[in-house]
């Protein structure tokens, strides 16, 4: 048996709502299966089809986890000097740490969202207990190269949207989070004030910063 390990994030650019990151362990004899039955890169898929996925891909998983980091711990975090790769970097090494026990051999490949590669694979690395059993790789597009981190991608994508989910009922339509997303950037615009402590706003992202500037330049014009 070969088992790989695939890691990967969904929610990294949003402006509103959480970074999630997932990792999925299985054994490489279900990636044809998983492949055919339509795995792939999260952002190449429907919602619903992410549904039915899912449970595909947990059932066949020998074990999977996920870590939910909400907009506090990001602008605390980036505050105190450690950006977002090295928080992305921490998590996933967290995950393999998580999963690593017990396992003789375990191939684990991470989506990279730094541009030097190695760099960032050795900050992970820095940060795993127990490095004996494992071989680490790092690529930039392995959630569209590797069964295992497009599964990764996919569960990853499902728990922000049930996390986007619970939001939207709360606060009303926020839209996706993202920042190319006009309703999103409505929302912020006209309850940046109302909900600014409520912990959903990313608030060093560039978007939240012009909407603030645009609220402050009308009153302004109070004047």
């Amino acid at each position: 048996m070969v088992l790989k390990l695939g890691i990967d994030e969904a929610g990294r650019g949003p402006v509103v709502g959480p970074l999630v990151l997932a990792g999925c362990l299985m054994d490489e004899k279900y990636e044809q299966e998983l492949k055919k039955l339509g795995v792939k890169d999260s952002k190449k898929t429907t919602k619903e089809q992410r549904e039915k996925l899912e449970e595909e891909i947990k059932k066949r998983a020998e074990t999977f986890e996920i870590i939910i980091i909400p907009p506090l711990e990001i602008e605390d975090k980036n505050t105190h000097g450690i950006l977002l790769n090295e928080l992305e970097a921490i998590a996933a090494a967290e995950i393999i740490n998580r999963i690593n026990k017990g396992f003789s051999k375990i191939k684990v490949i991470i989506d990279c969202p730094n541009p030097n590669t190695e760099n960032w694979r050795q900050l992970v690395l820095s940060k795993i207990n127990d490095k004996s059993t494992l071989e680490v790789a790092c690529e930039h597009k392995a959630d569209v190269n590797h069964i295992a981190a497009s599964a990764a991608s996919i569960l990853a994508k499902r728990v922000r949207d049930k996390e986007m989910i619970i939001l939207n009922e709360k606060y009303g339509n926020i839209g996706s989070g993202y920042c190319h997303d006009p309703i999103t950037i409505k929302f912020i615009e006209e309850n940046l004030k109302k909900y600014e402590n409520d912990g959903i706003f990313r608030k060093t992202w560039a978007t939240w910063k012009t909407a603030v500037a645009k609220m402050n330049q009308k009153k302004l014009g109070d004047f």
